[in-house]
């Protein structure tokens, strides 16, 4: 993977000061966030993890209406693996009330702000009320114009890139004459442009089944702070060391 990985803290500075240093002209067009560091950020203050995932939403709602104001065009939230089921049910399903407790908060915001929301992953395995809830937003949104917002929820990059071989063969192509940019059109995020830049929080060097094929050279930028600790600052100095980079693709 053609990738550099970075760490820094940004919490003596304002946003104000990082945003006024950001080149608008040079955005990323897509931004993947691995949201990482709940239970560690709860550990760390004796509280359940439970009450980590309930921090991490204002985490999201900052970086979401920040993408926004940035006019980011894409932005995708890795919010549930496949392999996150593997979690105590309790904690599971709090995650799940969590996740309808916030498409009901936000329902207003999308609409405000024009956002599509996307959902990619295994939803069929998910309760029939999360999948009405996503079915409404995701209805009710799909002729917005502004940023796309993609929830990554019961996601495997791997199931992501199976599946796409599937969906290859049964349209009846040739297989042995098949693209890469033909492929894409059957991955999850078909339409959507790669990330340039992906960002992991709570200091872990794993891209953890995200988005594998679409990421292949995709700028990475690590920082120690937790999820719910994550704000504007922070996605604001992902974006100024983005910006610092000579992207090559593999070239010279």
């Amino acid at each position: 993977m053609s990738a550099e990985i970075a760490q820094t803290s940004q919490e003596t500075v304002q946003p104000e000061q990082l945003l006024d240093d950001i080149d608008k002209a040079r955005l990323p067009r897509h931004i993947a966030i691995i949201m990482d560091g709940n239970g560690r950020w709860a550990r760390a203050r004796d509280f359940s993890r439970i009450k980590g995932h309930k921090a991490a939403i204002a985490a999201v709602q900052d970086v979401v209406k920040a993408c926004i104001d940035l006019n980011i065009k894409h932005l995708t939230l890795y919010a549930f693996s496949t392999e996150n089921w593997k979690r105590p049910a309790q904690e599971t399903g709090t995650l799940m009330a969590l996740l309808r407790q916030y498409l009901r908060m936000e329902f207003k915001t999308v609409h405000k702000y024009d956002v599509k929301l996307n959902v990619i992953g295994d939803i069929k395995a998910l309760s029939k009320g999360i999948q009405r809830d996503l079915k409404t937003v995701i209805d009710a949104t799909s002729r917005h114009e502004g940023m796309q917002f993609n929830l990554a929820l019961n996601y495997s990059g791997r199931s992501d890139i199976v599946q796409g071989i599937r969906q290859a063969s049964e349209s009846g192509v040739d297989m042995s004459r098949i693209t890469e940019e033909q492929f894409s059109t059957w991955l999850s995020t078909a339409g959507q442009p790669d990330p340039d830049l992906v960002i992991r929080t709570s200091g872990e060097y794993r891209i953890s089944n995200f988005l594998l094929w679409q990421i292949a050279y995709s700028e990475i930028w690590v920082t120690k702070t937790y999820w719910p600790d994550f704000r504007r600052n922070d996605l604001y100095a992902a974006i100024l060391d983005f910006q610092a980079r000579e992207r090559r693709f593999g070239g010279i």
